[in-house]
């Protein structure tokens, strides 16, 4: 009887511990890729999930976002400036089956083709671009990433440029060059003015040509303004039109 219960307890537990590890609990954000015989037999989960020991195996995905950092990389971007541009992108595995059979490890791998996405896609900008048109930059890039990882059953949801680093000696050359472009506007600015003065001044020396009884309105007019000064002396222009009438009046 000890015999047989010994063996009995030595296939029992065993067998016990087999049945024990066939079920497993997958969580609301998991699923598992189930395989028979080594071939794909589809996914399951959440909840309980049971196989047979031996002949199926499962892979465990995880099905929230990741949160991807991308480091710093060096980029000469297409006006030969070097800098350093860091991102972040944020990426969700949307078909379990699909991330563990098209790709080996699907993190490596979106992380490897995000860094060569950034330094390809940013080489060909400018360096104003890269500092002023961010959003632009993040919509390419994301739609690279995702033509390329749409296959692995990857989406990437966003890409998001996180800092650009100069070169100190490039900043100071960027910043004479903003200093000079505000001067070159404040010129040309000044130089529209004028040129508008100028065909004001001349639009309204014509409308006192048409009528010369205005050009004495306007002579009083300033009379008048200079009589409000607090100079003590005035001299001003007697003019020749005035002359004329008054000497005529006395012949």
């Amino acid at each position: 009887m000890d015999v047989l219960l010994g063996i009995g307890l030595a296939v029992a537990v065993p067998l016990l511990v087999m049945i024990f590890k066939s079920f497993r609990i997958l969580r609301e954000y998991e699923r598992a890729v189930m395989f028979t015989l080594g071939r794909s037999t589809g996914v399951r989960g959440p909840g309980l999930v049971m196989m047979m020991p031996i002949i199926q195996q499962m892979v465990r995905i995880d099905l929230r976002t990741v949160v991807l950092d991308v480091p710093s990389q060096d980029v000469i971007s297409r006006d030969n400036v070097s800098v350093k541009v860091s991102a972040v992108v944020y990426f969700q595995v949307v078909d379990p089956a699909r991330a563990v059979i098209q790709v080996e490890d699907f993190n490596s791998a979106t992380s490897q083709l995000a860094q060569t996405t950034l330094r390809s896609c940013l080489g060909k900008h400018q360096l104003d671009e890269m500092l002023a048109e961010r959003d632009k930059l993040n919509s390419d890039i994301q739609n690279i990433l995702e033509s390329h990882t749409h296959t692995w059953g990857i989406k990437v949801s966003l890409v998001e440029i996180k800092q650009v680093d100069i070169d100190p000696s490039m900043v100071r050359a960027i910043a004479q060059q903003a200093e000079a472009e505000r001067a070159r506007r404040a010129k040309v600015i000044s130089a529209e003015g004028e040129q508008q003065a100028a065909a004001k001044l001349v639009e309204a020396a014509r409308e006192l040509a048409i009528a010369p009884g205005a050009m004495q309105l306007r002579y009083l007019a300033t009379l008048a303004d200079i009589a409000g000064e607090k100079a003590s002396t005035i001299v001003f222009p007697f003019p020749i039109d005035l002359a004329k009438t008054f000497l005529r009046g006395l012949n």
